[in-house]
């Protein structure tokens, strides 16, 4: 069979299709050998097309060459444009039919009334491995291929994942994208000697599902890429993003069966899958996908942050975002009313950082009927890095304020590694006759449960205080489970929900900040076990079982408490996607109904109970 690969000459003639050799050798053997089985099975397929996947019929090889040379014709005289219309449907044709895929390409090339039949008739080829060559920009969504291969046997396998995908349950979302062209380009040679090896080369080439080679365009030397032609590449940020969540799922598994080769593998495939997202959905996998890395490769981030750069991610996360101001305010308010008619008031709080909380305390207690109160704070921090007293400077700025605002102020500052090394008598305690006490913990509790008793311990210290009320303020998460695949499945729906709520933020510096406040966190609960993994987060029903087992009887917030924080999240652009819940006299903020933190008030059992003023 006649084929002049070079100029695509179509050769109407059946009897000399046979008559030359394939690479312009002397090859008059095969030649005849095909002769023979050509005239005994003239509708069967070309055997050198079908090695490499195509299916061309014999008899038909005249007008397929005549059908190429057509589209080559048409692709020079639109890639002025970029053939930008092919980008703008996701319509997969399949190309392993050689004669209906030209039909196909040659009736979208030039616009005809035809085309929405030839969408109709057309078959959608499968998705397949992605090549890391034919990453798109960063900003891009996920990527598939136009399939150049006969891939039967793939799509076989891909419907059940497809029908799981369908069904899974889990709540990333993709995020849509757009149409793109691979970077990379094809030169044809034009002379033959280059034309002929090319055919022998691909003549080696054998079509298996799955490979790289599923992804290529059609080879050069059947004309169909021209010097400035580009495979165009289209998006399925759906299938990606599914592909994405399933990929992060599994390497957690092989990660807990300690399959780490498994794993690294995964791990790589994130890592691509990631890049192709955007949004909030690429962010998230990132940082799983680092954290499962330094799982893996044994690379566990360093513990403690240095503290000047933890309260700087602190202070970001704080503007970003309204977790710690609804935080700040509710247990402001309960502190604020139980020490109402009280003439002495001491707070001492277990996660002082930058003192943010305060300022506005201190001035609601300044308004107060009848006069503020004498108003003392003991402050609890970690030590820092360069030996600075940080704790110190931020006592000085709330002094400044409370001279301003006319309210007698009192402070302190302890510098401790953990709360488990706190003793009641450090703190000056005085009766209770005289001065009311307010404990205060935000974020800070879950963090004991790394160390065996801690958590116990003070709470026991606590109750040495009579306090009037104690305020906690922890995530709304399970991350302190025994099985890694729960910690991380768990994980892996709470933060993606956390940075799905950053995306509304106005200020780029602050949420990239928060993002990586978030990403440390991320790394601490996936990456890190035993004593250096302090991200131990619980439900609220966990705790309230562990603090009613230490003796202390939960404060119903008030529903003013309740009013007010959902004043406060109209502040924010995106505010509509927050909401304020009431649980058993506690209170949650969540994004789209995900309960997220959740603040609730406590106080000695033996006490007399009392609520709240509603």
């Amino acid at each position: 069979m006649k084929r002049d690969h070079h100029h695509l000459q179509p050769n109407l003639d059946p009897s000399a299709a046979g008559s030359s050799s394939v690479c312009g050798g002397s090859t008059n053997g095969t030649a005849e050998m095909w002769e023979e089985e050509a005239a005994q099975q003239d509708c069967g397929m070309d055997e050198l097309l079908a090695v490499l996947g195509y299916k061309v019929k014999t008899s038909d090889m005249a007008e397929v060459a005549q059908k190429l040379e057509q589209l080559e014709e048409v692709m020079c005289n639109v890639q002025d444009d970029g053939i930008s219309h092919l980008a703008s449907e996701t319509v997969h044709y399949n190309p392993s039919d050689l004669s209906t895929w030209l039909e196909s390409m040659l009736s979208e090339l030039n616009p005809a009334s035809a085309f929405d039949a030839v969408v109709a008739a057309g078959t959608t080829a499968p998705a397949v491995t992605l090549d890391d060559s034919f990453l798109g920009p960063a900003e891009s969504s996920t990527l598939t291929t136009l399939d150049f291969s006969n891939n039967q046997k793939h799509q076989k396998r891909r419907q059940p994942i497809f029908e799981e995908s369908l069904s899974s349950d889990y709540d990333l979302q993709a995020i849509p994208g757009k149409a793109i062209y691979s970077q990379k380009t094809q030169t044809h040679d034009s002379s033959s000697s280059s034309t002929q090896n090319n055919i022998k080369s691909e003549k080696r080439l054998k079509s298996t599902s799955g490979s790289h080679s599923d992804i290529l365009a059609p080879p050069p030397s059947y004309g169909i890429l021209s010097e400035s032609s580009r495979p165009v590449v289209l998006v399925d940020s759906q299938e990606n993003g599914i592909r994405l969540v399933h990929a992060l799922m599994a390497c957690a598994e092989a990660v807990q069966q300690n399959n780490l080769n498994l794993a690294e593998a995964l791990v790589k495939q994130i890592g691509f899958l990631a890049i192709s997202q955007a949004g909030a959905m690429r962010k998230v996998a990132t940082y799983f996908a680092e954290a499962l890395a330094r799982r893996i490769y044994r690379l566990y981030p360093q513990n403690p942050l240095d503290h000047s750069l933890s309260d700087v991610l602190h202070m970001h996360f704080y503007e970003t975002c309204p977790y710690l101001k609804f935080a700040h305010f509710t247990a402001n308010q309960a502190i604020l009313e139980a020490f109402e008619g009280k003439k002495r008031v001491h707070v001492i709080d277990f996660s002082m950082n930058q003192g943010m909380q305060w300022p506005a305390l201190m001035q609601a207690l300044a308004l107060r009927v009848g006069g503020p109160p004498s108003f003392r704070l003991t402050g609890i921090g970690p030590p820092s890095h360069d030996n600075s007293d940080h704790l110190q400077e931020v006592g000085w700025k709330l002094a400044q304020l409370a001279e301003t605002i006319h309210v007698e102020f009192e402070y302190r500052g302890f510098v401790a590694n953990s709360l488990a090394d706190l003793d009641a008598s450090m703190l000056d305690l005085r009766p209770s006759e005289h001065e009311a006490v307010a404990v205060n913990s935000v974020f800070e509790l879950h963090k004991l449960l790394a160390r065996p008793g801690a958590i116990d311990k003070v709470l026991s210290v606590v109750k040495k205080m009579k306090p009037e009320i104690v305020t906690i303020v922890e995530q709304e998460a399970n991350h302190n489970g025994p099985v890694f695949l729960d910690r991380f499945t768990e994980s892996l729906h709470y933060y993606s929900t956390l940075f799905d709520s950053l995306e509304g933020s106005v200020s780029t510096q602050d949420k990239v900040m928060s993002e990586v406040y978030l990403g440390k966190q991320i790394c601490n609960v996936v990456a890190c076990e035993g004593m250096d993994r302090v991200e131990r987060h619980e439900t609220l029903t966990q705790w309230r079982n562990r603090l009613g087992s230490a003796g202390f009887a939960p404060v119903h917030l008030g529903s003013n408490a309740f009013r007010q924080a959902s004043m406060l999240l109209a502040l924010f652009a995106s505010g509509d996607g927050y909401g304020v819940e009431e649980n058993n006299g506690c209170l949650m903020l969540g994004w789209h109904n995900r309960p997220l933190i959740a603040t609730s008030a406590w106080k000695l059992a033996n006490k007399t109970t009392a609520v709240i003023a509603h």
